[in-house]
């Protein structure tokens, strides 16, 4: 056969070299997958030589890194909550244990943030400074036991005729209920007495118990009243002293940040309580003129009550107005007590919507929320004393804790 001319034969030339290429990459492939030199035709009872290289195992992955980050931020903010909670706890437990230390000393600090602006004006009369502290806390604690003297006085000297204007009270009452639209029968009224009687009765031996109680209460609180008396004594004449000295106890990277923070406490301490004591007085003397009018019985003794109870903000209010009310009510009848409860809405009114903002508004800064909630756990760990101190507590820390986060930005 003659060869194929033309383009025809140059294709079937190509073909033919691309084919030799390829046999001799396969040639080389094989070469390349049987290193010692092994062929196909190698003897079939000969055993293959073990592989040169180590088979590729994964890694495992970085346990951090297999976390979610959501999982690993609950964590860690759950360990320190629990430090923090077992921190708060064993905080508790000393305070406790220590608790008529703890409330005498708060009320120094209370007392003191009252007096010393008065030793600071006497000094500025010429007054030396040990007799600028003894005239303060002197006339001071006169006067306060003067009004406990006062208020005492007032109620065994009304006690007996008291007694009998309760009685008619509860029988003017009882004729109000009888007349009445809420259809009250007089054996009802009879049947709620008799209760009370079988109560007291029955209950005769938890009574003596309180008043056992009672007594126990009383050597604390005189324990108490003159540890107050002492260290409000010489916080007013030493209290610079002591706050240096605090502050050589605060590690020296945090000295600075808290010797900033501890004059800022110091002017919302003072600010809360002479705010406080103003609104207290403002109270105490239009509520207790109310009830002089409307011939209540104690009132001035009611209106002390009133002064003191406006020390535990919002709830002291209601306590104190509750407990005028109901002697209006029990002693002139039902119609004294409804302008009673006039009275004291009217005053309670102007305090919240007016005076306090006005006078405690710029320098205690706390929520009513906050106000509620610090009284009521207050109350829970340390009773009356402890709602006392519980707001003024919640003022300065608002305070500290807005400096030092200014002071470290």
């Amino acid at each position: 056969m003659s060869k194929l001319p033309g383009w025809l034969g140059r294709f079937g030339s190509e073909l033919t070299e691309l084919g030799s290429r390829l046999e001799e990459r396969r040639a080389r492939a094989h070469g390349d997958d049987d290193p010692l030199g092994a062929s196909d035709t190698a003897d079939p009872g000969q055993v293959p030589a073990p592989p040169t290289y180590a088979p590729t195992v994964a890694a495992k992955p970085d346990p951090v890194a297999a976390i979610p980050w959501g999982m690993r931020v609950a964590a860690e903010a759950g360990w320190r909550l629990l430090v923090l909670a077992g921190t708060l706890w064993v905080l508790m437990q000393v305070i406790t244990a220590v608790e008529l230390v703890v409330l005498a000393f708060s009320a120094a600090l209370l007392i003191t943030a009252m007096l010393q602006p008065t030793v600071v004006r006497l000094k500025r009369y010429g007054l030396p400074h040990g007799l600028a502290t003894a005239v303060t806390a002197v006339l001071g604690f006169v006067i306060i036991g003067l009004v406990g003297w006062f208020v005492v006085w007032q109620v065994m000297e009304n006690l007996d005729t008291l007694s009998d204007r309760v009685r008619d009270g509860i029988d003017e009452l009882k004729r109000w209920l009888l007349d009445s639209p809420f259809h009250v029968t007089e054996s009802q009224i009879n049947d709620i007495a008799k209760n009370l009687n079988d109560t007291i009765g029955t209950n005769t031996e938890e009574i003596t118990s309180a008043g056992l109680q009672g007594v126990t209460f009383m050597v604390e609180f005189l324990t108490g009243l003159l540890l107050a008396m002492f260290s409000t004594l010489f916080l007013l004449y030493d209290g610079r002293r002591i706050w240096e000295w605090t502050l050589k106890l605060v590690p020296a990277a945090a000295r600075p940040g808290v010797a900033g923070a501890g004059p800022r406490a110091w002017r919302t301490l003072t600010a809360y309580v002479r705010g406080t004591v103003l609104v207290a007085l403002i109270d105490a003397i239009f509520i207790g003129l109310g009830l002089y009018v409307l011939n209540v019985p104690l009132a001035v003794p009611l209106a002390v009550f009133i002064f003191l109870f406006a020390f535990i903000p919002l709830v002291g209010a209601v306590v104190s107005g509750a407990l005028a009310v109901v002697v209006a009510l029990v002693t002139e009848g039902v119609w004294t007590a409804l302008w009673a409860l006039v009275v004291v809405l009217a005053v309670q009114q102007i305090e919240g919507h007016i005076l306090q903002p006005f006078i405690l508004g710029r320098a205690v800064r706390v929520h009513p929320l906050a106000v509620v909630l610090a009284v009521a756990t207050g109350g829970l760990v340390a009773g009356i004393g402890g709602a006392v101190v519980a707001v003024p507590l919640v003022a300065v820390t608002n305070t500290v804790v807005g400096y030092l986060r200014s002071y470290g930005a």
